[in-house]
């Protein structure tokens, strides 16, 4: 992830959040151990979002159906936002990301946060991510057409 380019870090950041597990976000946490005082300005709220699709992933935007999701708004130390957004209706997990993105936002937390935690499940999620692909690649079937010559 490029510190360079805020905005991108921060997406990224909070996709590997929003992705991992609950389990791993309480595992992250008890280890990070950190104190810093959290005030919840929009706690944890389920809710509904349309999920567009394209057809055959370059055609025309169709609304595909609606997912669960879960929001929170922290105030963290300094009074810096974390926000998140998770899919599901877990609401620990959606505080724990928030939380998360809120640290990361200070320059004295982020170094250690991204290395303990956020690079370890970015590359959890990638592995997971390959086998994944690698699983499915052996399904492929390579279609031949032969055009037959009008005579």
């Amino acid at each position: 992830m490029s510190l360079e380019r805020p905005i991108e870090a921060r997406q990224e950041w909070m996709g590997v959040l929003a992705r991992a597990s609950r389990e791993q976000l309480e595992r992250c946490w008890h280890e990070t151990s950190t104190d810093a005082p959290f005030v919840e300005l929009k706690p944890p709220e389920t809710g509904l979002v349309m999920v567009r699709a394209r057809s055959g992933g370059n055609g025309p935007q169709f609304n595909m159906g609606e997912m669960t999701v879960t929001r929170c708004i922290l105030r963290g130390p300094h009074g810096v936002l974390g926000h998140a957004y998770v899919a599901g209706r877990d609401h620990r997990h959606a505080r724990l990301a928030a939380a998360f993105d809120a640290l990361l936002q200070l320059p004295e937390h982020r170094a250690a946060i991204m290395d303990r935690v956020v690079a370890p499940l970015a590359a959890e999620q990638r592995r997971r991510r390959a086998a994944r692909w690698a699983a499915a690649s052996r399904t492929k079937v390579e279609f031949l057409t032969v055009a037959r010559e009008a005579g």
